[in-house]
């Protein structure tokens, strides 16, 4: 549910899901200075705060607000006009939820767009690909999204320079990409946390991937399925000729990766962070991203626990 909480007369909102243990709970908004709550716990509603105790917890129960946005395709269209006449239509800023219609991709799109605003997305699945949707039902969605599961999801932070000595920056919500331009096959130097570790991987690319994009580009790439909670990245080689047995590497998530383009002008190489690509790269620096998050709602009956271990078990 929604539960309007205040820390010493400053209006807090979160949204507070069912678990085996008491309940969960995740920011849909945090006035900022404010300890960061992990939990609350039922009965006596107390917070376990990190930096220090709370005080004068006030509990209200609204339901939230709905903001309906949509795919540009029929079916997404149509299902955002059908939901808000059922619902009702909240301007953008002022919603508790944003309901996205369509598939992953356009997830992809409102989780960057709606990147730290403090607002939850629930998404149900209009389009082709729907991993991080939920399934499309109009009947009790209010209900849904209160009993719904928060889950964090933390991008990367993408840093390039290219070969005229251009520097960009992006985040990347699934994965930092690096992929050869031309026929040519990359050369790539990988150092981690100011250590090189691999001196030359000759390949058609390579990835460092969230947990939240473990199953996209790096499962189609044969790397590993990350559990969302798991403190870890997965370095993934795509197609890798030499070393030709290298399958890539789980790394902490707290680590800087680095990518060095050998012989650029040769073999040109492209950086993509999820729908930014830089062309013509020298260097690619990837990390964590620190200072951005944004809040996933998935339904109870199908967490993102479960799509993970299904998603293990297919063929």
């Amino acid at each position: 549910m929604l539960y309007q909480l205040s820390y010493k007369g400053t209006p807090v909102r979160y949204h507070i899901s069912p678990a085996s243990k008491g309940v969960r709970a995740a920011f849909v908004a945090r006035p900022p200075a404010l300890p960061d709550a992990r939990r609350v716990l039922t009965g006596s509603l107390r917070a376990i705060a990190v930096s220090r105790p709370w005080r004068e917890i006030e509990v209200s129960g609204n339901p939230p607000s709905l903001a309906f946005i949509s795919a540009d395709t029929p079916d997404a269209r149509e299902a955002a006009s059908r939901l808000s006449s059922l619902y009702g239509q909240e301007r953008l800023e002022d919603a508790d939820v944003i309901v996205a219609l369509g598939g992953d991709g356009f997830m992809l799109q409102t989780l960057h767009k709606m990147m730290s605003s403090g607002r939850s997305i629930y998404g149900m699945n209009r389009g082709t690909i729907g991993f991080l949707m939920n399934e499309y039902h109009e009947t009790d969605l209010r209900e849904r999204i209160e009993d719904a599961v928060a889950e964090t999801i933390r991008p990367l932070h993408m840093h390039t320079v290219d070969t005229d000595g251009n520097t960009t920056d992006a985040l990347a919500i699934n994965e930092v990409s690096l992929l050869r331009q031309s026929y040519q096959a990359a050369k790539i130097r990988i150092t981690i946390d100011g250590k090189v570790r691999l001196d030359e991987l000759i390949c058609d690319g390579v990835m460092v991937a969230t947990p939240a994009g473990s199953t996209a580009y790096n499962l189609s790439a044969q790397g590993p399925i990350l559990p969302l909670e798991a403190p870890l990245l997965a370095l993934t080689p795509v197609s890798a000729f030499r070393p030709r047995r290298w399958r890539g590497a789980l790394i902490p998530n707290r680590s800087t990766v680095r990518f060095d383009v050998l012989e650029p002008q040769k073999r040109p190489v492209n950086a993509v962070a999820d729908h930014t690509e830089i062309k013509s790269v020298v260097s690619v620096t990837v990390r964590e991203a620190h200072d951005a998050t944004a809040t996933l709602l998935f339904d109870a009956s199908h967490s993102w626990d479960e799509r993970i271990l299904s998603e293990q078990f297919r063929y």
